[in-house]
């Protein structure tokens, strides 16, 4: 057997595939023998070290277990790969599985950590310095394009790749992540916020090492750094970092212009924990039943809902452009006195004939049975639309848009309203005046609706876009 293992890893190291089959025809169990132990060298280890991509490939499809095995020293065989500048093999065999990238070793350090703290110090002789940054920088790029997911991962300090590009001063490694993230990755600021072991996030390791570049990157995202002063477990901010190191006046005024503050400057906040000791009121009760609606809702029941909310705000609309009994085609400002003398004792007809009206106008507009038309009709429309806002809530550019072309939609549908009624020239004009702040007022009024007042704020809502477009100070 021990003959055997050791012409193993000899045909592993020199990528001999006919070789291995042979010692295979000898002895078809010699791979379980390595699956015996939790730590071990397994021939693909020897192979992928030494860049046999092959050999590599052929071990990944007989054994997949030996992908995330480690060696005695904790490293697995994507890392020594790695480790030993074979970063083509390391391409190659992610075409073939993706999830290499998340595949972890000691530390539980993954091959996108590994990337980012060795950077351009991954050995590989042949290439100049310069085509070895420009390498490595790819390879960063090439780990996140086949497996974004590995964006999450952390090590056992609950640092994540951006941690490890900043202790180990790589900022362009630094860059290329936030660059990403701001791109690729829908909750970058979930990543941004998190914290390692000794409660640190981003932004206060890139003060604690004196990156002032990393610093600017960060704060210049295009919106304001949601934890900014938020504090470690020494209860220190950013800006209480910065004034324990060497003056640096830079990253000071960086600062400062974001609005960062010092622990002892941070007003008291109440602990979370205090809600839950008291009883939940009524519009919290209101609030808790509709969350769990929403999160008990399927794609497609969701999706059957808009379809419908979005046929009833069509339907109500029409209503106010074409209301029953149509439409005066022509002015008449004066009563017609002979047709009112009429003794007719139909008391609708006489009253549309003689009575004054303005072209646009509603021929019925005068009677109750119009009245309580237009009550429900406005009624349906807005439950409608507030119904639509509450299912594509405005966390997103998506949800956002759609909030503000209801709110829009609501003042030409009250526009409509107006002019079907009749409504005094003066009040129309003070509405066309403010229809930007109406409708500012009627999109607000809709995000914090009763029926989805809870939802909105809590879970996707107006509090959370309004600190993800930087106006939370």
């Amino acid at each position: 057997m021990g003959d055997r293992i050791q012409r193993l890893k000899v045909s592993a190291e020199l990528g001999n595939i006919d070789e291995f089959y042979a010692i295979i025809g000898e002895e078809e169990t010699i791979l379980e023998h390595f699956d015996v132990s939790s730590f071990v060298e397994t021939p693909l280890h020897t192979s992928a070290s030494a860049g046999q991509f092959p050999f590599s490939y052929e071990m990944m499809i007989l054994k997949p277990s030996f992908v995330s095995k480690r060696n005695p020293a904790g490293h697995t065989p994507i890392y020594l790969a790695l480790h030993n500048g074979h970063t083509e093999t390391v391409r190659q065999l992610l075409q073939h599985n993706a999830d290499l990238v998340r595949v972890k070793g000691k530390k539980c350090m993954t091959p996108l950590h590994y990337t980012v703290e060795r950077g351009s110090q991954i050995p590989d002789e042949a290439i100049p310095d310069e085509a070895k940054k420009e390498d490595y920088l790819a390879l960063l790029e090439k780990f996140l394009s086949v497996c974004p997911d590995s964006i999450e991962d952390v090590t056992t300090q609950n640092e994540t790749a951006l941690h490890i590009a900043l202790k180990s001063n790589n900022l362009e490694a630094f860059k290329l992540l936030v660059g990403w993230l701001l791109r690729k990755w829908p909750h970058w600021r979930e990543i941004l916020e998190l914290k390692d072991v000794e409660g640190n996030t981003v932004l206060h390791v890139a003060v604690s090492k004196n990156q002032t570049q990393a610093v600017s990157h960060l704060l210049a995202c295009g919106e304001r750094f949601a934890y900014l002063n938020e504090k470690n477990l020494e209860g220190k901010t950013a800006l209480d970092i910065l004034l324990e190191q060497p003056h640096n006046s830079e990253m000071r005024a960086i600062l400062d212009s974001a609005g960062a503050l010092t622990a002892s400057s941070l007003p008291t906040v109440t602990s979370s924990y205090a809600h839950y000791l008291m009883l939940p009121k009524n519009y919290e009760r209101v609030k808790i039943l509709i969350e769990r609606q929403l999160e008990e809702m399927t794609d497609d029941r969701r999706s059957a809902l808009l379809v419908v909310a979005a046929l009833l705000v069509t339907v109500t609309y029409q209503a106010v452009i074409t209301p029953p009994g149509g439409l005066w085609q022509d002015d008449h400002f004066k009563y017609n006195t002979t047709d009112a003398l009429r003794g007719s004792s139909d008391d609708l007809f006489k009253l549309n004939i003689t009575a004054p009206h303005r072209a646009g106008s509603a021929t019925a507009r005068r009677t109750n049975a119009f009245a309580i038309f237009l009550t429900f009709n406005s009624f349906i429309f807005l439950t409608s639309i507030a119904s639509m806002v509450i299912l594509v809530p405005p966390d997103g550019l998506v949800g956002a848009n759609l909030t503000v072309y209801s709110a829009y939609l609501c003042f030409g549908y009250f526009s409509s309203l107006m002019i079907i009624t009749q409504a005094s020239e003066r009040f129309a004009r003070i509405i066309i005046y403010f229809s930007p702040l109406y409708g500012l007022i009627v999109g607000v009024a809709l995000i914090i609706a009763p029926i989805g007042l809870g939802y909105l704020l809590k879970l996707h809502g107006l509090g959370y876009w309004l600190k993800l477009h930087g106006r939370n100070k």
